[in-house]
């Protein structure tokens, strides 16, 4: 609890808040974080002032950076607080939430719209958009992690197959599976997602979400690219392949990785590829499916992922 904010302080205030020993001194406190670390120390440099407690949490596959814990989740679990912290210590995290990406159309389908994306870490989220704040833990518990599945892919000319992917969650922040490719004859449309869904010969492209990802790119005698979760749209046209929209690089982890890359749109002789982007799950949309073998199926959306990040120490 933070000391008072004004008035008389008593050394047995200050101890009970920061510890020392007895007899008590003021200058045990002396180079602290909490008071000043040049000069003469006063009674009033305490106001306001707490010691420091650090989250502490469990779940997910857990690592260190520095002063910071990192916990990974690529499947559904719970971020359990056992410690929630106070601003002096760390009492936020940033947080990454990638979707799943959307599967590829066939028959000179569109690539998949790749997982929406948001983010806390660094200074760009989804779209284009600023980071979002840190995420605020009040209390001790568990939050609720869902993990999004890339969306399926298609088998070949026929019906359309292919599905959006899903949804990924950490608490209160909710990243929005991408847009499938648009495919066969009677859905050459891209669809809505995270990130759109590139269409086919002409079709509607898909939209992208505000603040998580780009719209598609309309295909031309082929598929149209996917859209990227942060840093393009979908490629329009045809002729050859029409690039996905590109991902974003974020070192939230403790290394750079891109993430939400969208698929690739396919041409009549030739699949596309799923969108290039690290690997693992990183919420890629999958590659459009060519009209001749062996490219005619294409590729299932990547799976997504939730990484969050505090200062422990």
């Amino acid at each position: 609890m933070a000391l008072q904010g004004s008035g008389q302080i008593k050394l047995s205030e200050i101890q009970t808040e920061f510890g020392g020993s007895n007899p008590i001194a003021i200058s045990e406190y002396y180079g602290s974080d909490t008071v000043t670390s040049s000069g003469e120390i006063q009674m009033s440099d305490f106001y306001g002032t707490s010691n420091a407690i650090f989250m502490a949490a469990s779940g997910g596959t857990v690592t260190t950076s520095g002063d910071y814990k990192i916990h990974k989740f690529t499947s559904s679990g719970t971020f359990n607080v056992t410690t929630a912290g106070n601003a002096a210590g760390s009492n936020s995290v940033e947080f990454l939430v990638i979707a799943g990406g959307g599967g590829g159309g066939a028959d000179r389908g569109g690539g998949g719209g790749a997982g929406g994306l948001r983010t806390s870490y660094g200074s760009t989220s989804g779209r284009g958009a600023s980071a979002e704040s840190d995420y605020t833990i009040s209390s001790t518990g568990g939050i609720t992690v869902t993990i999004g599945g890339g969306g399926n892919n298609q088998s070949g000319y026929g019906s359309y197959t292919s599905t959006n992917g899903s949804n990924s969650v950490f608490g209160s922040v909710t990243s929005t599976g991408g847009g499938s490719g648009g495919g066969s004859p009677n859905s050459y449309e891209g669809r809505n997602g995270g990130a759109g869904g590139g269409s086919k010969n002409g079709g509607t492209k898909g939209n992208g979400t505000s603040g998580q990802g780009y719209d598609g790119g309309v295909g031309a005698s082929g598929g149209g690219g996917g859209g990227g979760g942060a840093a393009g749209a979908g490629s329009s046209g045809g002729g050859s392949h029409r690039a996905g929209g590109s991902g974003l690089a974020v070192s939230i982890s403790g290394s750079s990785v891109t993430y939400s890359a969208g698929g690739v749109g396919a041409t009549n002789v030739s699949g596309g590829g799923q969108g290039v982007s690290g690997g693992g799950n990183t919420g890629n949309g999958g590659g459009g499916g060519a009209w001749i073998t062996p490219n005619t199926v294409s590729g299932s959306g990547g799976s997504g992922i939730v990484i969050v990040r505090y200062k422990y120490q």
